[in-house]
Formats: C-alpha cells, structure tokens, sequence
C-alpha cells in the first residue's frame, strides 16, 4: 500500500474523519487493505462493506483487534478511527452487487484510483485491464509472467476481477511496481466502467464474448456492450488488444477510434495482425503454434497450458507485451515458459493408477464447455477412453436446456466415450449426447454420487474431464479423484 493518511482518505473520497481531530487525521495507513477483517494487519486500513448477508462494521473490533490502523465505514464506530462516508439512499441499487453501488464500495474505488494515480506519477505505472466471459484468469496468470521480464508486475489474486477483488488488488501497488495487470469482469452494464474508474488502462484486452451471465444480460449483444466498456475507457494514444475470431468483440474498434485509441487484432483468422499458425496439441492437451506478426517475425511457441483455447489468450499476452517493447523472441520464451497458476483452470494430474483428471470445474459457459471437450478428446490415450463429468451451467436464463442441449451433442461429436451428468440442470445434455450418437451416458444427483461411479468405473488409460460452474461443485469432484485435500 502507498502511505496514505485517513485525511488524505477522507480528501479523495468525500468523506469525514472520526473522530475530527487532527491527531486522527495524521493517522498513516501503511499496512494491508483489507474487506475482510480476519485479514486485517498492523497499520493497514479494514474496509467495512455492507453485503447481502452481513455488515461489514460488524467487525471493526475484529480488524482492530489485529492491528488495524484504521477503518472506511459509512457511518462513525468507536472502536478504530475511521474515515466516514455517507450513505444517499438514492444512489443505490436494489443489489449491492450492481452499480450504483454503496457509498464505501463507491469510496474503496476512490480509494484505489489514488493509489494508482500516485504510482503513475511516481514512476509510470503501465495497467492493462483483461475482460472475457471466459478465460480471464488464465490469462492474467500468463500476462503476470510475461510482462515480469519487463519489471516488477502486480497482477490479483485468484479471480480478484470485482468491485471488491479489483481495488484489494490495486490497494497492493507499491512504488516499484512498473506494470499493473487488472482483470475486470460483468455481470452487468456499467460494472466495467465502474472497474476502469478505479484502474485506468493504458492497453484494454477483450478475450471473447460468450453466454456467461446470459440470464442476466438477456443477450450476447448487451454482454458485448457491458465488456466494450473496458476498450471506451482507454486514453489518447492506448491500445485495445480485440480478438480477431470474435465478431463482437472484433467489431469493438470504432469503440476505440472514438477514443482516440488503437486496435491491434490477434487471433487464427486472416485479419489478425498477430497471429497463430500451425497450431498442434501434444497428449496433454498442450498447445504449440508459430507466432507471426508484422515484419516478418515467426518464432514458436510450447505452452504449459492445456487446451487449444489459451492459444487466444496467449496471442493477446504477446500483443501487449510487444506493445511494451519486449523483443518477439522474449515474448516467445516467455510463453513457453509460463506455468498454469489458478486452480481448477485445465488442471491436469496422472494418478498412480494411470487415470488422467482434467479440473477445469472452477467455472463454465456454452464456450468453455466446448474449448474443455475439445481438449479432452486431443488428450485421448492409445487404449483408454474418454470421460466428461458435466455439472451445470448458470446463469443461462431461458437458453439453458438448449445450451445444454449444445454442450451434448457437441461431447457425441467428439468422440467422448461417456458423458456423466451431474444434476438437473445439465440433464439435457445427456439426452441430446445419445441423440447425436454418443456411446454412454450416465445421469447422477450430486458429485457425491458422480464420484461413486466414476471410481467404480475408470480404469488405466482413461482421461477423465469435471466441468461445471463453480456452484455445481465439480471441482471439489476433481481434488477427491486425485486425493487432493478441499
């Protein structure tokens, strides 16, 4: 955290010191930030949000009681000093997670912008903000790797991509800090915009637009809408990374231009400026391709990572680190030597027994669904066969059985042997599975049942996928079948 005294807080979010005494406003915070107050450390700063299910001022004496300095509250507490933000009912939304947002969420992106805005003045901070319905988190882990051969690099923790997880991540921004790397999600309009308030990119990454949310938003066309948001808060002379496969997410670039912006687009298609050629898959579902650019330049490229959907993702981790002015060479080894990082993304392990277990159960949507079989069928052994444990996918509205349906049928195409699904929600995935031709499919209640009957049944050779939201709980399924303790 940059050093910051709670008058200096109060200054940049409208807020009070408590109690008004100069003493209190000397206050320095030089510890941790923190939302949640069993974090809380010496000198840091308790930030004390409202939620659905518990009020945050709840436990200030919790925070103070580990040494926090101070808290950012919206109304006074006696317990710390405080900088107090008054609430105005008429700002809100009906859901604390949608814009407009409260008054301390709306002060902790206060909080955050100034901490950026310092370290930018201080020694050029570079941001880079990354949004997607799929494949956000993969790609910040790679970008993060990339772009520490350039300088010292704070990308989030985790899925840090919210109007919480955001500012926490930028709140950790020291002085030597030289590249930011901010990943931004939606689930509603506004919410980017909300996100790019707090950290202003200098380059605006757009992975893909897929049906994540598509309940809520109602449309693939108002998700694009929510995600160009992160391309129109670009300034003067920034650089909007768009994927080239992606027609909504290509046709973004007017978004630019009429900020001033540039457009770089990256992908396998024709027009990509940065482009994928030859792309093969090892038995591990790894990618290796030749990256090409403009002036000649192909060099190859291995990645760790399973499935031939990060070779998007490692295009645009390319493009902004070029940008940046890291030699295509470097670029290349860079990728090649990054490691998967988040758990439960493609996360490949052999059991002793030979049986493969793919996780990539920390999220889902009709897109990665497909990216994930598609892997799985690369990943095929010579004698062994090929197994999907699909949980549910949420969030989809009145599309779900259809792209469930979808998810199915497109399992049968590939070739997958078994399809065991995991719950009512992706029941009818299993129905379109045999109707389009697949071999076996087997329907159970929970992951408690999948389990049973997944080690029952596999045996040396078999690749086995879990893939469901993060809510159908197919990801704990996953650490179970390789003895991983949850």
């Amino acid at each position: 955290m940059i050093p910051l005294t709670l008058g200096e807080i109060a200054r940049v979010t409208g807020g009070r010191v408590h109690p008004g005494s100069p003493d209190t406003a000397a206050t320095l915070i030089t510890g941790p930030v923190v939302t949640d107050s069993r974090e809380a450390g010496p000198g840091g700063l308790y930030v004390a949000r409202r939620g659905e299910s518990a009020d945050g001022h709840d436990f200030v004496a919790g925070a103070a009681g580990l040494g926090a300095a101070a808290a950012l509250t919206n109304r006074p507490v006696d317990d710390l000093p405080c900088v107090v933000v008054e609430e105005d009912p008429a700002r809100l939304s009906p859901r604390p997670d949608r814009p407009p947002y409260d008054a301390v969420t709306r002060a902790f992106a206060a909080l955050a912008r100034e901490v950026h805005d310092r370290c930018v003045a201080h020694d050029g901070l570079r941001t880079v903000a990354i949004t997607g319905s799929s494949g956000k988190t993969s790609t910040k882990d790679l970008m993060a790797q990339v772009l520490a051969g350039l300088g010292p690099t704070l990308a989030p923790e985790a899925s840090y991509n919210s109007e919480v997880g955001l500012p926490l991540t930028v709140c950790r921004l020291t002085e030597d800090t030289a590249y930011l790397v901010a990943e931004m999600g939606a689930s509603g309009i506004g919410h980017i915009a909300h996100l790019t308030q707090a950290a202003p990119p200098d380059v605006s990454v757009v992975l893909n637009v897929g049906s994540a949310h598509l309940g809520e938003f109602g449309s693939r066309e108002a998700i694009a809408q929510a995600k160009a948001e992160i391309v129109a808060a670009l300034g003067e002379g920034g650089l909007a990374v768009l994927n080239a496969d992606d027609a909504l997410v290509s046709a973004m670039a007017p978004v630019a231009e009429r900020v001033g912006a540039r457009t770089v687009l990256v992908g396998l298609a024709p027009d990509a400026e940065i482009r994928a050629q030859d792309v093969r898959l090892d038995d591990r579902g790894r990618a290796s391709f030749l990256l090409t650019a403009p002036g000649g330049v192909a060099e190859p490229v291995s990645l760790q990572l399973a499935g031939e959907h990060q070779v998007g993702n490692a295009l645009a981790v390319a493009a902004v680190a070029a940008e940046w002015g890291m030699p295509w060479a470097e670029v290349a080894a860079a990728l090649t030597a990054a490691t998967p990082r988040s758990r439960w993304r493609m996360e490949v392990s052999e059991r002793a027994d030979g049986v493969v277990v793919v996780n990539d159960a920390y999220n889902a949507n009709p897109e990665s669904m497909r990216a994930a079989l598609r892997a799985l069928a690369a990943m095929r052994r010579e004698g062994g066969r090929t197994v999907a444990a699909l949980g549910g996918m949420l969030e989809l509205g009145a599309d779900s059985d259809a792209e469930h349906e979808g998810v199915g049928a497109t399992a049968a195409e590939l070739g997958v042997d078994e399809l065991v699904v995991v719950g009512l929600v992706a029941r009818p995935a299993a129905t379109a599975y045999l109707a389009a031709g697949g071999a076996r499919a087997t329907t159970v209640t929970d992951r408690h049942e999948a389990r049973t009957h997944l080690e029952e049944t596999l045996r040396p050779g078999d690749v086995v996928l879990l893939k469901s939201s993060r809510d159908s709980g197919l990801r704990l399924l996953g650490d179970e079948l390789v003895g991983v303790d949850t």
